[in-house]
């Protein structure tokens, strides 16, 4: 007799389009462990990200603006929340596994350090070897979480989660096969991701008075569209169409949407991530994680998980820390080690 979790799979097989990934077809996890009677293995780890603490912590991590105090600004959780919405709606209308394409979308940031852009620049100086924040997330997941046991995810999840960044030059569709997930719900991903946060950061900036939407740059516009809306929903339609006459061999965008969609990413880049007032924050970022940086690794018996520390050094601890601090834990922090405590005067 089959079990729920064995009924779905044969679900899936039946429904799904023949590129999408299939949970009975996973290449495993790092350590074997029994199935789940009911939930199938993409559900499953789907499930565990949800519930991780890592995934908690973004609820007060920067998306763009600093530890922001209106209650409209995007975080790092709502952020991820909007990209495993656009990512679901897109593998649903593909006919592709649509909890793994959450999963992924779910996981991508988990690594993301606190301040933002900023926070991860300070980071990638400060940590030898450098840092990355899809690097630290896939860390997070195989190794931080649950106790240093990880949360022992599928090999798909965790590719998609390893390969989902683009960075400021990358393409969020047509990399080479050796820079993009090895599954299309990866792939799924990684577009939803840039479709989310080119919007949403013009939302937030003009709502910050970094910009007005006439300072908008008309190429892009004319093609994708004059509100937040339009502009997402020209994307998916896009992708989705592209995609299908692509045959589902790989996610796929037209040339003038892939092409509005970078300039757009460029102009953010320049009038938001590293505008004037995006640096004077940057060197705030830099004062604040650097100096923890520099007192954490003298204490590590009060700060640092010490099993870290013996296992692969003081470094790695650091920057197990500080990339897992939120923005207000950041500030209170450096606060309590680097600001001197008022004393009271007693009596008369």
């Amino acid at each position: 007799m089959s079990t729920i979790r064995e009924e779905l799979e044969a679900r899936e097989l039946a429904s799904l389009a023949p590129a999408a990934a299939k949970s009975a077809e996973t290449r495993g996890r790092l350590r074997p462990e029994p199935p789940d009677p009911i939930r199938p293995a993409f559900q499953r780890d789907r499930d565990r990200i949800i519930h991780c603490k890592a995934f908690r912590r973004l609820k007060h991590k920067t998306q763009v603006f600093f530890a922001p105090t209106g209650d409209h600004y995007r975080t790092r959780l709502t952020h991820t929340l909007e990209v495993s919405q656009i990512a679901r709606s897109i593998a649903k209308v593909l006919r592709l596994h649509e909890e793994l394409t959450e999963a992924i979308a779910l996981g991508h940031d988990l690594g993301h350090t606190p301040f933002g852009h900023a926070g991860e620049h300070v980071l990638d100086e400060l940590v030898p070897g450098g840092f990355n924040h899809y690097e630290q997330s896939l860390r997070i997941v195989d190794v931080l979480e649950n106790d240093r046991q990880g949360l022992n995810l599928t090999w798909e999840v965790r590719d998609g989660i390893a390969r989902h960044s683009k960075g400021r030059s990358g393409m969020p569709v047509g990399a080479d096969p050796a820079h993009r997930a090895s599954t299309i719900e990866g792939q799924v991903a990684r577009v939803a991701d840039i479709i989310a946060y080119v919007n949403h950061d013009i939302d937030d900036a003009v709502r910050a008075g970094v910009l007005r939407h006439a300072d908008l740059p008309e190429g892009p516009v004319a093609v994708l569209g004059r509100t937040k809306s339009q502009r997402i929903g020209r994307m998916v339609t896009d992708v989705v169409v592209q995609t299908l006459d692509g045959g589902l061999a790989e996610i796929r965008m037209s040339e003038p949407v892939l092409q509005a969609t970078i300039e757009l990413r460029t102009f953010l880049f320049e009038a938001v991530y590293e505008n004037i007032l995006a640096t004077a924050e940057f060197s705030k970022a830099t004062g604040i994680l650097g100096g923890l940086w520099e007192k954490v690794r003298q204490r590590p018996e009060r700060f640092l998980d010490l099993r870290t520390v013996e296992a692969e050094g003081l470094d790695a601890a650091a920057r197990d820390f500080v990339a897992g601090m939120t923005d207000r834990y950041a500030v209170r922090l450096y606060e309590q080690l680097f600001i001197p405590t008022p004393w009271v005067e007693l009596g008369g």
